[in-house]
């Protein structure tokens, strides 16, 4: 990383730890943030090419919180399942078993991809007290304001999953691709978080085991929504999502708030679609509010 990290004091303060556990025949790599003993776990399930590295600045908003942050199958230090398609239904297969083995009874949060992974999961009868939605996927990837960038996205994995191994996986990686993605995700104007979001991106967006396994992931982002566990939750949710967002809309985000028994929808101004990112402190207080009533025995 060459960018200076404006949360780096915060999470100097939150103690963390790297740790693994074997599932599903394969290690699973997680950092824990905070005290074992704090009043409240909450499970993080971070985003399509991210790893844990990217909730960190949420993290740091939340330092009487415990969280645990896994890097997903695929990606960051975590291998890919054995014999598995990375579909939705290994990925919420993956998180079932992180969290009884690791988490039981935590606080469920999805980002983005991490969003459908974690509804589908809850739906399908994954314990947990309350579910937390950043910047949600919330209708079909080709339905949002970008829907010619998304078809240019299809076509740039299909390209990757198709050309010789090592024209697919130097396009996959290529540097200038990245740049162009976040600076099409980038809402702020602040020039040094720019250039920090930039370089997480730069450092992290690449880190996925193979070609194989990033065309899994892509199509399953395309191929679901959260949409489709909405009304199976029973469970209180929170969604935070941001009005600028470019891969759902706000207004999507409204209508599947009202799909959920029992949600609540926080809006962020003038961020799209990295709110944890951009606006981690406004995310983490919504957070804070919406597990204050009911966060006794939740870990």
């Amino acid at each position: 990383m060459t960018a200076p990290n404006p949360y780096a004091e915060q999470l100097a303060t939150i103690p963390v730890a790297r740790r693994e556990v074997d599932l599903l025949g394969a290690t699973t790599v997680y950092w824990e943030y905070g005290s074992p003993e704090a009043e409240t776990t909450i499970l993080a399930v971070h985003g399509f090419r991210g790893e844990h590295h990217g909730l960190e600045p949420v993290v740091a908003q939340l330092p009487d919180f415990r969280v645990l942050s896994p890097d997903l199958p695929g990606f960051g230090e975590t291998p890919p399942l054995p014999g598995r398609t990375h579909d939705l239904e290994a990925y919420v297969d993956w998180l079932t078993a992180f969290a009884t083995e690791v988490a039981p009874g935590a606080v469920v949060l999805g980002h983005s991809f991490g969003s459908i992974v974690a509804a589908s999961a809850v739906a399908a009868g994954l314990a947990t007290p309350a579910l937390i939605l950043v910047n949600p996927i919330g209708a079909p990837a080709l339905e949002g304001p970008r829907g010619i960038l998304t078809r240019l996205a299809i076509f740039y994995y299909w390209a990757g999953a198709k050309l010789p191994s090592a024209a697919g996986e130097a396009l996959l990686r290529n540097r200038v691709i990245v740049r162009a993605m976040s600076v099409s995700m980038a809402k702020t104007r602040d020039p040094e978080l720019r250039r920090f979001v930039h370089d997480q991106h730069d450092t992290y967006f690449s880190r996925f085991a193979d070609r194989d396994v990033l065309h899994d992931a892509f199509v399953t982002s395309v191929s679901h929504d959260v949409r489709e566990s909405a009304r199976s939750i029973s469970q209180p949710v929170l969604l935070v999502a941001a009005q600028r967002d470019d891969i759902t809309p706000i207004e999507k985000e409204r209508a599947l708030a009202r799909l959920f028994p029992r949600a609540e929808l926080v809006e962020i101004a003038d961020v799209g679609h990295l709110i944890h990112y951009e606006t981690p402190a406004p995310a983490a207080a919504a957070i804070r509010r919406f597990l204050a009533p009911s966060g006794a025995g939740t870990r």
